[in-house]
C-alpha cells in the first residue's frame, strides 16, 4: 500500500521537494520528514513521526518567520552562549599563573588602637580595618612615594629669620622623603654662615660641600660622591657646610652651581637649607634651580611677619610662580601656650599661597639635637608626612 502523501503547505514562498514530497514552505526541521517518508508507516503514523521530527510548534507559529525564529542556533552560535568561559587556544603562558588570580586576599588585620585590641581578642574573627585617620595617613603615605620622571627636583627651604626652626624643618621634610620614597634624597647645607644641619641629621661625614666643589672633577661614580655625604640611622644623605664661617662665607653662586650640578646626576630630590640672606649670591641659583619652595615661619608676630615679607620679596623679584605653588610650615616650637592667635596666621599664608601645615610643640624637636623619628610625637610625625605629601604634589606638577 502507497504512503499517505503528506499535504503541501503554501504559507510560504519556497519550496523544496526532497524524495518526491512536496514540502513547500517547511523549514530545516521539516526537511527531517523525508528521512520518515521513507519508511513504510501508515498515515497516522506518519503524523506522529511528523510530530517527533519537528517537535511541537510555538504558539502563533503561523508563518515561515515563525519557523525560523523556533530554529535552533547553529553550532557556532552556541558557543557564544553567555556564561560559557572562552579558553584560550593552545596553552596558556606561566605569566597567567597571577597572585591576584591564585591567592584568596584577606584584610588587613588593623594597626593599633582598638580595633587591633579587637582583632586579636576574637582571633582574627572580628576585623574593623583601620581607622579614618590611619587610611588618611596611608593615602598621603603613597602620595609620597609616587615616581617623579627623570629629572631631578630642587626645593630650598627658606626663611628670613634666625631661629625658626629651617634646618628643624629640612631635616624632617628630608627624612620622611628618604624613608617612603625608593629614589634617593639629599639635604644640602647651602647657610653661608655656620650652619647646622650636620648637627640635627644623624651620621657624620669627612667633608664638606666646600671640598666636594675643589674634588668635583675627580667624582664620577656614587661611591665617590659618598665619601663627602653623611648618612647613619636614616636613609637621608646630608652634605655639610664648613664649620669656619670664614670658609663657609666663600660658598658662592658658583661654588653652589657646581655641587647642585653634581649632585643632580645621583639624586631624584635635592632639598636645600638656605641662609638667612635674601640678597646672597647663593640664593640666586638656589632661586633659578627650584621647583618648590617651603618657607618656614615661627609662631610669633614678628616671625610671622617676616615670613610674609619673604613671599613679597619673590613676587617682586618675578617669582610669582614658587609663591604661587608654596607651602609655608609654621613652626609651633614655643608651644601653644602663647597670647599668638595661630589660627590667623594660617589664614593670612592660606590667602598668599597654596598650602599650609602647622608642625605642633616637640619636646624631642626643642632639644636641639639629632632628630630620631621613631622619638617624635604621632601629631609631629604625621605634620612631617603631611608635609612631604604636600611638596611632592608640588614636584608632580613642575
Amino acid at each position: 500500500m502507497a504512503p499517505a502523501a503528506i499535504p503541501v503547505v503554501t504559507a510560504g514562498p519556497d519550496s523544496v521537494s526532497t524524495a518526491g514530497v512536496s514540502t513547500a514552505g517547511f523549514n530545516a526541521a521539516d526537511v527531517a520528514i523525508a528521512d520518515v517518508n521513507a519508511v513504510d508507516v501508515s498515515a497516522g503514523d506518519q503524523d506522529q513521526a511528523v510530530t517527533a521530527a519537528k517537535g511541537t510548534e510555538p504558539a502563533g507559529a503561523d508563518s515561515a518567520a515563525d519557523f525560523a525564529a523556533a530554529e535552533p542556533a547553529p553550532a557556532d552560535q552556541a558557543r557564544e552562549l553567555p556564561g560559557r568561559r572562552e579558553r584560550p587556544e593552545g596553552p596558556e603562558p606561566a605569566a597567567a599563573l597571577t597572585a591576584d588570580r591564585l591567592l584568596t586576599r584577606s584584610a588587613a588585620a588593623p594597626v593599633s588602637g582598638w580595633r587591633r585590641w579587637l582583632y586579636q581578642v576574637t582571633l582574627g574573627y572580628v576585623n574593623l580595618g583601620d581607622s579614618d585617620q590611619v587610611r588618611i595617613q596611608r593615602a598621603m603615605e603613597h602620595r609620597i612615594a609616587l615616581r617623579l620622571g627623570e629629572r631631578t627636583r630642587y626645593v630650598p627651604v627658606l626663611s628670613r629669620k634666625g631661629g625658626v626652626g629651617k634646618t628643624t624643618v629640612t631635616t624632617l621634610l628630608g627624612m620622611v622623603l628618604a624613608e617612603l620614597r625608593e629614589d634617593r634624597v639629599i639635604a644640602m647645607d647651602a647657610n653661608p654662615d655656620r650652619g647646622t644641619l650636620s648637627d640635627r641629621s644623624p651620621g657624620r661625614a669627612d667633608f664638606t660641600a666646600r671640598q666636594l666643589v675643589k674634588d668635583r672633577f675627580t667624582v664620577n661614580s656614587f661611591a665617590q660622591l659618598s665619601n663627602y655625604t653623611a648618612r647613619d640611622g636614616s636613609r637621608l644623605d646630608v652634605l655639610a657646610s664648613d664649620t669656619d664661617p670664614m670658609v663657609a662665607h666663600a660658598f658662592d653662586d658658583a661654588d653652589y652651581r657646581a655641587v647642585t650640578d653634581i649632585l643632580g646626576r645621583y639624586y631624584s630630590i635635592v632639598l636645600t637649607d638656605s641662609g638667612t640672606g635674601m640678597v646672597h649670591s647663593v640664593m640666586k641659583g638656589t632661586l633659578e634651580k627650584a621647583d618648590a619652595v617651603v618657607l618656614v615661619s615661627g609662631g610669633s608676630v614678628d616671625e610671622a611677619r617676616l615670613a610674609s615679607e619673604t613671599l613679597s620679596w619673590l613676587e617682586a623679584h618675578g617669582r610669582q610662580d614658587l609663591v604661587a605653588k608654596a607651602t609655608v610650615a609654621i613652626n609651633m616650637a614655643a608651644g601653644d601656650r602663647t597670647l599668638v592667635n595661630i589660627d590667623e596666621i594660617e589664614q593670612h599664608f592660606l590667602s598668599r599661597v597654596k598650602n599650609v601645615v602647622r608642625i605642633p610643640h616637640d619636646r624631642h624637636l626643642a632639644e636641639g639635637s639629632r632628630i630620631r623619628l621613631g622619638q617624635l610625637k604621632p601629631a609631629t610625625r604625621a605634620a612631617a608626612v603631611e608635609l612631604a605629601a604636600l611638596v611632592v604634589d608640588e614636584l608632580q606638577q613642575a
